[in-house]
């Protein structure tokens, strides 16, 4: 047998990254700051040499896994617009969702059910993104925990590591959520020309309050298995 090529090596590190990282927000979702090395082993069917190979840590791998999620936590709030335009693309924003469950059709199928329902009860725009973000949790727990612990400061990471990751949450989530709360639309999130501080102030706090809303309603939903088929239900009980 001939030996991996440069290629195939990293592919499989990828691969294993991908894995254990889904682990542990997995293990997180259950556990918090409990969560040990050992742990997301288990959860990951892997030894614990080897997540200790990638992973000497658990504030690293929460601290990557967090920056991973935010890289994928934009674009969510313009889908809804586009669900009900027959042109848009079968991914379109939510890649991310399909590419979670790749060869999963009855996954793919009950997406695009969700989304095709959304469309059709006319939902705005604040409610089609919230309803769209909750089915987005329900298959990416690590999103969740993103905005979960987003409320929290991310207290969770090492010192010194939560400020830059505040700092980009603000400006790729909660910037474009709070110009969808005002204008019922997505803006790019930049503070228009001669905007007071404390108006800004005031849009990204109720952004704010509506994740916390949304994180909280999600939990119980989420720990039964439930969230996907919950998300319309909780968007009408928080009347969005």
């Amino acid at each position: 047998m001939s030996p991996r090529t440069k290629e195939q090596n990293e592919e499989i590190r990828l691969r294993r990254l991908e894995q254990i990282r889904k682990a542990a927000a997995d293990v997180f979702l259950n556990k918090g700051p409990l969560m040990e090395i050992r742990d997301v082993a288990a959860q990951a069917g892997l030894g614990y040499g080897t997540v200790y190979h990638y992973y000497s840590n658990k504030g690293n791998l929460l601290h990557d896994l967090l920056w991973d999620a935010l890289e994928r936590a934009g674009g969510w709030m313009e889908a809804p617009s586009a669900l009900a335009s027959e042109k848009a693309p079968a991914g379109g924003h939510f890649g991310l969702a399909a590419a979670a469950d790749t060869g999963d059709s009855a996954a793919a199928d009950s997406r695009r059910a969700s989304r095709e329902t959304a469309a059709a009860a006319g939902l705005g725009p604040v409610a089609a993104a919230s309803v769209r973000l909750l089915q987005l949790w329900a298959e990416d727990h690590a999103l969740y925990l993103l905005h979960k612990l987003a409320g929290e400061d991310f207290a969770s990471l090492p010192e010194g590591r939560s400020a830059p990751l505040s700092v980009a949450f603000r400006r790729e989530v909660l910037a474009p959520l709070a110009a969808l709360l005002e204008t019922g639309r997505v803006a790019d999130g930049a503070t228009a020309s001669g905007e007071k501080a404390a108006e800004l102030s005031y849009r990204l706090q109720r952004a704010e309050m509506l994740l916390a809303a949304l994180v909280g309603c999600a939990s119980l939903s989420l720990r039964r298995g439930k969230l996907h088929e919950e998300a319309r239900d909780i968007v009408k009980f928080l009347k969005l």
